[in-house]
């Protein structure tokens, strides 16, 4: 049975783009790990533009993924690969929060 996630993530201040950096690198691992990214948007201003500080100022998340794997192991194995936690200085200086749910695409 195939796991999804809804990841939102919030940047430390001015470190957006070290997010969407980290992020990209990351997430260019899921296939390994029998995953997918079905959406991953970012916060923008009411003129379409990217938000930056103000999305994160306002208590809403700068970027929200959602994410398929097709099993609970693949999600282990992406949590515990190696390259993914040899990155955690990185994503610990880019990012100050992070909340993940478990949810069902409809």
């Amino acid at each position: 049975m195939s796991v999804v996630l809804c990841v939102t993530l919030w940047p430390n201040a001015g470190q957006e783009d070290a997010l969407v950096a980290y992020e990209d690198s990351v997430l260019a691992l899921l296939p390994e790990h029998g995953a997918r990214v079905v959406a991953r948007v970012r916060a923008g201003d009411d003129d379409g533009t990217n938000a930056g500080d103000a999305a994160s100022a306002d208590g809403h998340p700068f970027e929200t993924q959602i994410i398929e794997f097709a099993e609970d192991s693949g999600l282990d194995a992406y949590m515990r690969d190696p390259r993914r936690t040899a990155a955690s200085n990185v994503r610990d200086r880019a990012i100050a929060r992070t909340e993940i749910q478990r949810v069902t695409l409809v």
